[in-house]
């Protein structure tokens, strides 16, 4: 019987986990806290051998203890084992996430220049070279941070929700928003693209997050899309601490 390895990765909005059997992703899912009886629930259900876990927020540090004795357990930081290197000035300020999603892209597309696009509460920008050195990238807003920020920083522009139905000529304030937003994020994302293009040869681009799928539609460059990626890539590490 193969080992089970549950990845848990804890970000700024959600708190999620996935669970991996013989190298095949099986299961995922989201969890409404990180309490120790909801850890706990998910280990006796999954009954998994290995652990780790990416968290970019101050989480229950309880939780922690709890998967080492149950598990055996790793959380991924600048000191873990990594299949790539950072030669940046501050290797400790590179959050797990990144750490994990570079992972996952030399774990994907080996010797190429790969970046690696995060959609969530921000978007960011990763590149791994082709000597699988991670050099950095850059940080923006994410899209619910946009949608918020209007609101916030305006007298009367409402909060919407996300609606994929919008036109490029938004004709009320809602459509507005959707076009300026949504569309703003897709020309973001391939001005990106071309400038790391223009620089980068055997170039590679992957695009991940919740929402990944929806903005694929909207750009003009040729990507891989894979909501997971950030499981995959936490697997990896796994795998490579073993």
């Amino acid at each position: 019987m193969a080992p089970v390895t549950i990845c848990f990765d804890f970000g700024n909005t959600r708190r999620k986990y996935a669970i991996f059997d013989a190298d095949t992703q099986r299961f995922s899912d989201s969890l409404p806290d990180d309490e120790p009886a909801t850890i706990e629930a998910v280990l006796d259900q999954y009954q998994p051998h290995r652990s780790i876990l990416s968290s970019v927020i101050v989480h229950n540090p309880a939780i922690e203890a709890l998967l080492a004795a149950r598990t055996q357990f790793h959380k991924l930081s600048h000191l873990t084992r990594l299949p790539f290197i950072a030669p940046v000035g501050k290797p400790e300020t590179i959050g797990a996430d990144r750490l994990a999603l570079s992972a996952a892209a030399v774990q994907l597309f080996p010797g190429k220049n790969n970046l690696v696009i995060a959609l969530g509460t921000c978007i960011t920008y990763n590149f791994i070279n082709r000597f699988h050195e991670f050099l950095g990238g850059g940080i923006s807003p994410g899209m619910d941070m946009r949608f918020k920020s209007l609101n916030t920083f305006t007298a009367f522009l409402p909060v919407i929700k996300e609606d994929w139905n919008f036109p490029l000529v938004g004709h009320d304030t809602r459509t507005n928003i959707l076009s300026g937003v949504l569309l703003g994020m897709a020309k973001e994302i391939d001005g990106f693209i071309d400038a790391y293009q223009e620089r980068y040869d055997n170039f590679n681009v992957l695009l991940t997050g919740g929402n990944c799928t929806r903005f694929v539609p909207h750009l003009k460059n040729r990507i891989f899309a894979d909501p997971d990626l950030l499981f995959k890539g936490l697997y990896a590490i796994s795998e490579h601490n073993r």
